[in-house]
C-alpha cells in the first residue's frame, strides 16, 4: 500500500511539473510575439537583465553584445532563408 501511495504522489508531481512546463512555454511564446512586434522590447529586456546581474554584486563579468549587431545578424540569416 505504501508503494502505491508513493507511486500516486510521483504521478501527481509529474503532472504538476508538466502543467508548469506547459504554462511556461505558453508565456515564453507570448513574450516572443510581443518582443518581435516591438523592437525596443528586446533592448529593454537586455538592459533589465544587465541591471539584475549588476545588482548581485558578485564577480560576474559581462561582455555586452550590441543589439544592433544582433539585428544585423538576423537580417543576414533571413536573407539566406
Amino acid at each position: 500500500m505504501a508503494k502505491q501511495a508513493e507511486a500516486e504522489r510521483e504521478k501527481r508531481a509529474k503532472i504538476i511539473h508538466a502543467s508548469g512546463e506547459l504554462d511556461a512555454s505558453a508565456q515564453l511564446s507570448q513574450a516572443a510575439r510581443v518582443m518581435s512586434e516591438e523592437p525596443v522590447a528586446i533592448t529593454l529586456r537586455y538592459l533589465q537583465t544587465l541591471t539584475e546581474i549588476a545588482a548581485e554584486k558578485n564577480s560576474t563579468i559581462i561582455f555586452p553584445l550590441p543589439i544592433d549587431l544582433l539585428q544585423l545578424l538576423r537580417q543576414v540569416t533571413a536573407g539566406k532563408g
